[in-house]
């Protein structure tokens, strides 16, 4: 597919996350003004809710735009998710004839606060890629035990907290909690000094699914509305703690940065590529019908306090071993019910190579090979540090983009448990 033309002329950009193609789902607002739902199209943001209020976008029966959130559309389901795009998409293609009309509901992004773009029903992160497992249990079990032995039968995920969840830009705080390394006798309560990051993808889930019943890998592709960028903030030290017998819990509630805006699946499609040759067949409820995955390249920037950025990773959604449509089917294989809203991590996307790997974990190796940034080095996260995730897939002379999702890790509290008076 080839870039569609829009009489936003900053939208034509082979530069920019946010030509016609895309037109990723976000909430804004404009000073004191309420959020409202908009679209992002070149360096401006389409007022949505506006454009119902007036009549000039008209999908149901009822409103769908009248609250700052993206909800009410998922549930429409996927006809009107292909309606909305086909309606906005003829409005700002070039040669449309309400341009003039149009014009009067764009707000430049630069003018713009950006908000969670969905209520988050509920959160689970998996651990899906193939090479970032492989470094981690490299680190902790060996190369031969790498692996557990369920991990290429099944792909592994923990339920997190949706409470957890912000948008991109929000500080973050650097989090108290128990740690014991080798050189204490027992636990001590600090401020976690293996501050860390996953790169990911998150999957925002836009059908329900039936209590009881499982759905299918076609089945759960079909129901997710899109795709964010997605940091779990990870606390290494607490985690190696806590982890045993249950798995993380406090390590990985700190935060989770997603994003602010949605790229709908339909934007991906023609991007679509197939997930890595098996090592072992897969059950067949997790056979993929087709290509899965995402050909969407991601990078990590780190920019320490007053210094310039480091690109510190590069890699590739493809690099992932189960898809987001596996993982949601997988979900359900119990009888659970997923909800609209609910958020899917993919698990951290590394790839083959030192410089494609998606955490500081890996990339310093545990600690032990400490990286190159401008000006200095680093193992872990360190105060002030701001971390960026970018992504986007690249087309015949566009892309198709995230916007970046950042955070700015501050100081812990200096008495968490400090009570103002």
């Amino acid at each position: 597919m080839k870039l569609l033309k829009s009489w936003v002329e900053s939208a034509n950009s082979a530069t920019t996350d946010f030509p016609l193609n895309n037109l990723p789902c976000g909430v804004f607002s404009v000073g004191d003004e309420p959020a409202r739902c908009g679209v992002a199209i070149g360096d401006f943001v389409l007022d949505i809710s506006a454009l119902e209020a007036e009549g000039l976008l008209t999908l149901a029966d009822q409103p769908l735009f009248d609250v700052p959130f993206w909800n009410e559309l998922m549930e429409a389901g996927p006809t009107v998710w292909a309606e909305f795009r086909a309606q906005i998409t003829a409005m700002l293609t070039e040669g449309a004839s309400k341009r003039w009309i149009i014009e009067d509901h764009l707000v430049p992004r630069a003018e713009v606060s950006l908000h969670l773009p969905f209520v988050v029903a509920e959160y689970t992160d998996f651990y899906a890629g193939r090479h970032h497992a492989t470094n981690v249990g490299t680190m902790f079990r060996g190369a031969e035990n790498a692996l557990p032995p369920n991990w290429l039968h099944m792909p592994i995920g923990y339920n997190g907290r949706a409470s957890s969840v912000v948008v991109s830009g929000t500080d973050i705080r650097r989090p108290w909690g128990q740690l014991k390394g080798p050189e204490f006798e027992a636990p001590i309560f600090a401020p976690s000094r293996r501050f860390d990051i996953e790169l990911e993808l998150g999957a925002v889930v836009g059908q329900a699914s039936t209590h009881g019943q499982p759905v299918t890998v076609a089945e759960a592709d079909a129901m997710i509305f899109g795709y964010v960028l997605l940091n779990d903030w990870s606390a290494r030290d607490i985690q190696a703690w806590e982890y045993q017998p249950l798995g993380p819990f406090q390590a990985k509630a700190t935060a989770t940065s997603i994003s602010p805006w949605i790229v709908m699946k339909a934007a991906l499609e023609p991007f679509r590529t197939a997930t890595p040759p098996r090592d072992l067949p897969l059950l067949p409820h997790l056979v993929e019908p087709g290509p899965m995955l995402y050909n969407v390249a991601l990078e990590v920037g780190l920019k320490p306090n007053n210094g310039s950025e480091t690109v510190i990773s590069r890699t590739n959604y493809a690099e992932m071993y189960y898809s987001a449509a596996q993982q949601l089917a997988h979900h359900t294989t119990s009888g659970c019910a997923m909800n609209i809203g609910d958020l899917l991590g993919s698990g951290t996307i590394s790839g083959p190579t030192k410089d494609s790997r998606g955490s500081l974990l890996e990339l310093s190796w545990g600690g032990k090979e400490p990286f190159a940034i401008a000006g200095g080095s680093r193992s872990f996260i360190e105060d002030n540090d701001t971390l960026t995730l970018r992504g986007a897939a690249l087309g015949d002379g566009y892309r198709i983009g995230f916007g970046a999702c950042w955070g700015k890790v501050i100081p812990a509290l200096a008495d968490p448990y400090a009570r103002k008076t």
